[in-house]
């Protein structure tokens, strides 16, 4: 799946496992569009999905299986480590949250949709941060 101008964090896929009809739907909607996730994204669902959840591997496996079908998926690699360190000490965001951002601007990407992140935050005149929900 090619990725597009969008970038999604963990909690907006975790919206879609949701009882609020209303946020599932819209984590839904833009799934659907195209999106892309770091393998750090992927690595914080599944966790949750385990640790809050109580899925099953198979369950999480379904999930996942479904999320990759619609969003094209970032590697992390030494350089979005280095780009999340700059990142977390200019903009003064944690650092999970930076090495989202890090890889959401090595995929060329120009939202990054999350919940709990600086909405409105525009990082390196590029990558604006928006609370979908």
């Amino acid at each position: 799946m090619a990725g597009s101008d969008a970038f999604l964090d963990s909690n907006v896929l975790l919206y879609l496992l949701s009882s609020d009809a209303a946020k599932a739907d819209r984590a839904e909607a833009i799934l659907r569009s195209g999106a892309t996730v770091s393998v750090q994204v992927l690595n914080e669902v599944t966790n949750v999905a385990r640790r809050k959840l109580a899925l099953s591997w198979a369950e999480i496996d379904e999930l996942l299986a479904l999320v990759e079908a619609f969003v094209a998926v970032e590697p992390l690699t030494v350089e979005t480590n280095r780009l999340g360190r700059t990142l977390a000490q200019r903009h003064q965001l944690a650092l999970y949250d930076a090495m989202i951002a890090a890889s959401a601007l090595i995929a060329e990407c120009r939202t990054l949709y999350s919940e709990d992140m600086h909405s409105g935050l525009v990082i390196d005149d590029t990558l604006r941060i928006v609370n979908p929900f």
